[in-house]
């Protein structure tokens, strides 16, 4: 199964690359394609080489959740929609450029907190302390507290920014931010279980990195 969705990925990646070496009115969904396949072979990807024990099938977040789903499809459907009504709009080039842009910042800067964080990264919130359990602020966590959260942000909406969306452009902003507020919040209050004042400390030094997020309120 690992290898049939590896292969998949890789197929999807070529395809795009077929897309984005013509001069048709796909090549833009070309690079999203690429930024897509990329994205979700890399997350298993870096997984296997940072934290191998919490290695599965669903380090490739493809069945991430049933509205990531949903929410990719509408992007396909507003594309194609768009493009048989309102051509010009997909030839935007340099809006197209912008949302690459944000595409490739966002998914280096995720990887780049998976890297940092070794082995204390995972998929799935930890609820419970292991031995191996550091708190990590170094590298790109001496940015924010939640590099990657910020990455996987504005790479989200930076595919649609790619693919000249503007209904799910606002949509994704909105859902992405609804759903990392509660995430950050939920694993902060983790956080603080784990490492008490060392984690408030760094809380009160560093931001979360997302706009209007401050994460957890402690009531004194």
């Amino acid at each position: 199964q690992i290898a049939v969705r590896a292969c998949f990925l890789g197929f999807a990646f070529g395809c795009g690359l077929l897309l984005s070496a013509g001069r048709s009115a796909w090549r833009h969904f070309g690079w999203y394609m690429c930024s897509l396949s990329l994205f979700h072979y890399s997350e298993y990807l870096v997984t296997a080489i940072n934290n191998p024990r919490s290695l599965s099938l669903d380090s490739f977040l493809l069945n991430h959740s049933f509205e990531y789903n949903l929410a990719a499809l509408s992007s396909w459907v507003e594309f194609t929609l768009e493009k048989l009504f309102f051509p010009e709009l997909k030839q935007i080039t340099w809006l197209s450029t912008v949302g690459l842009l944000m595409v490739i910042f966002g998914d280096c800067l995720r990887k780049a907190a998976m890297l940092t964080a070794g082995s204390n990264f995972n998929h799935i919130v930890q609820n419970e302390k292991s031995d191996t359990h550091t708190l990590v602020t170094s590298g790109v966590y001496g940015w924010f507290r939640h590099p990657s959260y910020v990455g996987w942000f504005y790479w989200s909406i930076g595919t649609q920014v790619l693919l000249c969306n503007p209904i799910c452009m606002v949509g994704y902003a909105l859902a992405s931010w609804r759903f990392f507020r509660e995430r950050i919040e939920e694993e902060e209050i983790t956080l603080i279980h784990f490492f008490g004042e060392e984690y408030l400390e760094y809380k009160r030094k560093v931001p979360s990195g997302l706009p209007f997020i401050k994460g957890v309120k402690l009531e004194l």
